[in-house]
């Protein structure tokens, strides 16, 4: 069986969950079958990259420009027996792949556009297009992987006239090996991090989706001793630019050691964040599943996340960290509570390691990649 894999991400460009999933799924999968990554960007090892800068397209709408890859990625599968394509980015390739080579199609959901109405605030009518686009690929896709029951259940709300027997749950893994405890301290360090006072750690790009701003509003509330070490990557927009550097603007007027780093962490540096934070923290609105509530916890790092999409599947609330309930209709409870659940947990750093230790266990056990590329091939060949 010779599998196409299509993604916008793929090393070194990996940006999100999603590109940290196709990343280690295909690590796993060329073990079991013949697999070629078609990626977005410039050329890499080990992907045939496809270029969104068409130079027709240019200053062109992004999503214009994406589904341009998609058509290079659809005319090069024609050797592949399946495709299989990864968010909205390359599901159109993954779509017009099936069409014309008549070939089966299977879509991994990390996300959904219905679920995310701020995109329009970043892609305009660039949107429209990405749901277009989306809901196309979905319905005729001939199966689709939901990484949690959580999100399959968004899938099926999301597009009711699928047919629920094709949508199938297979779980994101974590890679133990390399998400484990790292005792060096020369990257705190570098960031001028306390080592002996409690740390709160967050990792995710700076957008609506993963509640950055309750976060900051909730950090003006956390213990004074805690410091905040924020891995934040760009603003989708200028907007929510300018309202995240007001808010931690805000807060560093009202407290010390607030930390924010923009640029893109090696892996290997991000680990040892993780690693020296006493608790991670996950605000997010909408989450599939949460790779990185996974990276943390094989860090052996207590986690406090939303209780949203497919978290509940991953955090045990009580055992590897605290569950906060997120209703938008009232963000200052959230907040408020995601505070509470914060300062009762880096106040008992007894509890904090023993939630910690609890989540490494529960990663090791029960998120294996191997698991989920096994999982995967079932699929493929069910539909085969």
């Amino acid at each position: 069986m010779r599998i196409g894999i299509l993604t916008r991400e793929y090393p070194p460009d990996v940006y999100g969950g999603a590109g940290v999933h196709v990343d280690f799924l295909v690590r796993e999968l060329v073990k079991l079958a013949d697999v070629e990554v078609h990626c977005m960007g410039d050329p890499r090892p080990g992907a045939i990259a496809h270029s969104e800068h068409n130079p027709l397209l240019e200053g062109a709408n992004p999503a214009l420009r994406t589904l341009a890859a998609d058509l290079a990625m659809a005319d090069q599968t024609a050797s592949c027996d399946i495709v299989h394509s990864h968010t909205w980015y390359a599901n159109m390739g993954g779509h017009l792949a099936k069409l014309l080579h008549g070939i089966p199609h299977v879509v991994t959901s990390h996300s959904l556009e219905p679920q995310r109405p701020w995109k329009a605030e970043q892609l305009g009518g660039g949107y429209r297009v990405s749901s277009w686009a989306e809901k196309t690929a979905y319905e005729a896709a001939d199966a689709v992987i939901a990484v949690s029951h959580g999100s399959r259940r968004d899938v099926m709300a999301s597009y009711p006239d699928l047919d629920e027997a094709k949508v199938h749950v297979v779980h994101n893994g974590i890679d133990t090996d390399f998400y484990r405890p790292d005792p060096a301290t020369d990257v705190m360090e570098r960031l001028g991090v306390d080592l002996d006072r409690p740390s709160v750690v967050f990792v995710g790009r700076i957008t609506r989706q993963k509640g950055v701003p309750h976060l900051l509003r909730a950090a003006l509330q956390f213990d004074p001793a805690v410091q905040l070490v924020l891995l934040a990557g760009a603003a989708d927009t200028p907007e929510l630019a300018a309202e995240t550097d007001d808010a931690v603007a805000t807060l560093r007027a009202n407290r010390d050691a607030v930390f924010l780093v923009s640029e893109m962490l090696p892996r290997d540096e991000v680990r040892q964040v993780l690693t020296h934070g006493t608790v991670f923290v996950c605000p997010s609105v909408y989450e599939p599943l949460g790779i990185v509530n996974l990276e943390a916890m094989a860090c052996e790092t207590a986690v406090v996340a939303s209780d949203v999409g497919g978290i509940p599947e991953v955090v045990a609330d009580g055992e590897t960290g605290l569950l906060v309930h997120y209703d938008a209709a009232d963000p200052a409870t959230f907040e408020s509570e995601l505070a509470r659940a914060v300062n009762e947990v880096v106040t008992d750093p007894q509890r904090a390691r023993s939630m910690g230790a609890a989540g490494r266990e529960r990663a090791v056990a029960e998120f294996g990649w191997d698991a989920a590329a096994r999982k995967t091939m079932d699929i493929y060949e069910s539909v085969l």
